[in-house]
């Protein structure tokens, strides 16, 4: 049944490599700053205030010298902005102490950085450095549990039960496609099951009513 919900994500989803959140290629410490607030808020938000934060703070150095109350003002958007800030700060302080200003690709690294958990950890892995990872955001621990792919709820289990059922060539191609889906068919509320090309091999859907009944939302 995987591999056919694969096949099913490839027709849907023909792409590789997509990356929702905006950031220069050039300054790839962008793409972990911007999934760092991306955290409790949506990626169009969070590209809507990355557009303007880093016109501000254009360099690492611009943010560990910054005064902590103008990073707040310029994250305030997204949500828990002091928290956020603090963050930002701290890794921008780190990265530039620890690493030279160069972003590590090592997991154990990355996660010891401010603000930083596996799933930023990996999209930063996945992205900046090709390395075949499984994110797992709210979408992906939806749809993974919807199709019976998942039986956990923490996401860290989550992404180790993908990681033996998924080829590891399809790992970031999987992440990138169960977000669309979530998005736009599998949505946490009031899903459009009768719409969902995956209905068929679906564990959550209650074909009565052509909606999903008794699954996590996350």
């Amino acid at each position: 049944m995987t591999g056919e919900i694969l096949k099913i994500f490839d027709k849907l989803y023909p792409f590789d490599g997509v990356c929702f959140l905006h950031y220069d290629k050039q300054k790839p410490w962008q793409l972990l700053f911007a999934t760092i607030l991306s955290a409790q808020c949506t990626d169009a938000r969070v590209n809507e205030v990355t557009a303007e934060l880093f016109k501000i703070f254009p360099t690492l150095e611009a943010f560990a010298e910054a005064d902590i109350l103008q990073i707040e003002a310029a994250v305030r958007p997204t949500g828990f902005f002091r928290n956020k800030a603090r963050h930002l700060q701290g890794a921008a302080q780190q990265l530039l102490a620890n690493f030279g200003g160069k972003l590590p690709r090592e997991i154990d690294a990355l996660t010891a950085l401010p603000g930083v958990g596996r799933k930023t950890a990996n999209v930063v892995r996945s992205h900046i450095f090709k390395i075949p990872c499984i994110v797992v955001d709210t979408h992906v621990s939806r749809i993974s549990q919807r199709l019976g792919l998942a039986r956990e709820t923490c996401p860290v289990k989550i992404e180790h039960e993908l990681m033996l059922i998924l080829p590891e060539e399809h790992w970031i191609r999987f992440n990138q496609q169960a977000i669309l889906h979530g998005r736009t068919v599998c949505s946490a509320r009031n899903p459009r099951c009768g719409n969902c090309a995956l209905n068929s091999l679906c564990f959550s859907i209650d074909f009565d009513k052509k909606s999903c009944d008794n699954v996590v939302t996350g």
